[in-house]
């Protein structure tokens, strides 16, 4: 199950929402920024259908 959560930047600090594969209890996985196209790693802790936390570091 797919869920979006908030996520900020950790370069230019912007927030937006971002998609969540529930279905796996821990992620780390790198996407862009919507704003500044750097590239960063997101860390999701996950329980099926609930995001319990989801981390922006920069690589």
């Amino acid at each position: 199950m797919e869920v979006s959560g908030p996520i900020q930047c950790p370069f230019c600090g912007q927030k937006f929402d971002i998609v969540i594969d529930t279905s796996t209890g821990f992620q780390r996985f790198t996407t862009d920024c919507e704003v500044c196209c750097r590239p960063f790693e997101v860390v999701a802790e996950c329980e099926p259908g609930e995001i319990l936390s989801l981390d922006a570091q920069a690589e």
